[in-house]
């Protein structure tokens, strides 16, 4: 994710919405209002986000598990 080249305060604001899982339309756009990003900015990081999480917790980086 550090492709992306994000600020201290942008990293912050995602992070805190951040919850383990993909965010609705709503806050995807609100999230990206807050940080300055496109909507389509904020959807990838989402996107590497929930994957990283998702490795960390042992799931595959995709949808489809057991868990799913």
């Amino acid at each position: 994710m550090e492709c992306m080249k994000l600020s201290e305060y942008q990293t912050k604001v995602l992070e805190d919405n951040f919850k383990g899982k993909y965010p609705d339309d709503t806050t995807l756009m609100l999230v990206a209002a807050e940080c300055g990003l496109s909507e389509e900015e904020t959807q990838k990081w989402f996107k590497l986000r929930t994957a990283q999480w998702r490795k960390s917790e042992g799931l595959p980086a995709e949808l489809g598990s057991v868990l799913d």
